[in-house]
């Protein structure tokens, strides 16, 4: 019979481990830590409690889950990390819990993680998000499903990224990124729709178009936000067009960062 645990891996007596859970050589699993079935631990990763992992995660060597946060504020609250299926974590990764009592660092499912990325206290990631080499966030940010990420990128503190927006390589975020954006630059701008990987989600020609009409009333029109906002609720005909005016409009509530900028220029493309 095949050894799942190798036997100079770490497994604390209070870990609890599905038998089907492979750990491999010098990897630690420290004490109230829940694995769940078919997820892999390779060699020399750290896992410490208390965190939550679900079913067929993959986690490799050197990765480091559920280590207390890198925030002066934490004095060693019972915080967590919970994570859903079937993730892959590469070398390197780093998710710290959260900094007070009950709080919860939090990564949804089949999300990628390339190696060296860093995922701060507080954070939330949903599904099926793909991050690239060498990202930093800070703490307290939301990451909304299907984004992607370009490597060697730095996420601030509180920012909000939405759903299915595109952030280029080596790109400084500070702001809120509206969904179904491509946003990259240095100061970091919208340019255009993730138009690639809206066709790739499987939106219709006609959810595209009202996108298209969307991006032209934000970006290439002459409106103040707040008028751009209200013309943009007159297009509100399919749940993903309430979900980007919702979107705005929370990122101008007290506590949030603001949204990123993008150009505003006459007789411009409309994002296409």
């Amino acid at each position: 019979m095949k050894t799942l645990i190798h036997p100079t891996a770490v497994i604390h007596p209070g870990a609890q481990l599905d038998s089907t859970v492979e750990v491999g050589a010098y990897a630690v699993v420290g004490d109230r830590v829940t694995i769940g079935a078919g997820t892999t631990i390779g060699a020399h990763a750290v896992i410490e409690g208390p965190t939550e992992i679900g079913a067929n995660n993959r986690i490799f060597p050197g990765a480091a889950i559920g280590l207390e946060p890198q925030d002066l504020k934490y004095k060693g609250a019972l915080s967590l990390v919970k994570i859903g299926d079937g993730n892959c974590f590469r070398e390197y990764v780093t998710i710290n819990r959260a900094t007070d009592v009950g709080e919860v660092t939090r990564v949804g499912s089949h999300n990628l993680l390339m190696a060296y990325v860093h995922v701060a206290h507080n954070c939330q990631i949903d599904d099926l998000v793909v991050i690239a080499n060498a990202v930093a966030i800070a703490g307290h940010v939301h990451i909304e499903s299907q984004a992607v990420i370009g490597g060697v990128s730095g996420i601030h503190q509180f920012v909000h990224i939405g759903r299915l927006a595109m952030i280029g390589g080596m790109t400084k975020i500070v702001r809120d990124v509206p969904p179904y954006m491509l946003v990259e630059g240095y100061p970091a701008q919208v340019r255009s729709l993730n138009l690639v990987g809206l066709k790739r989600a499987g939106f219709t020609s006609a959810e595209l178009a009202q996108l298209k009409s969307a991006f032209r009333i934000l970006y290439r029109s002459q409106l103040s936000l707040n008028e751009a906002i209200e013309k943009l609720d007159s297009l509100l005909e399919t749940e993903k067009l309430q979900h980007l005016s919702h979107f705005i409009r929370l990122s101008q509530q007290a506590g949030r960062r603001g949204l990123v900028p993008g150009k505003r220029m006459k007789n411009a493309e409309s994002g296409e």
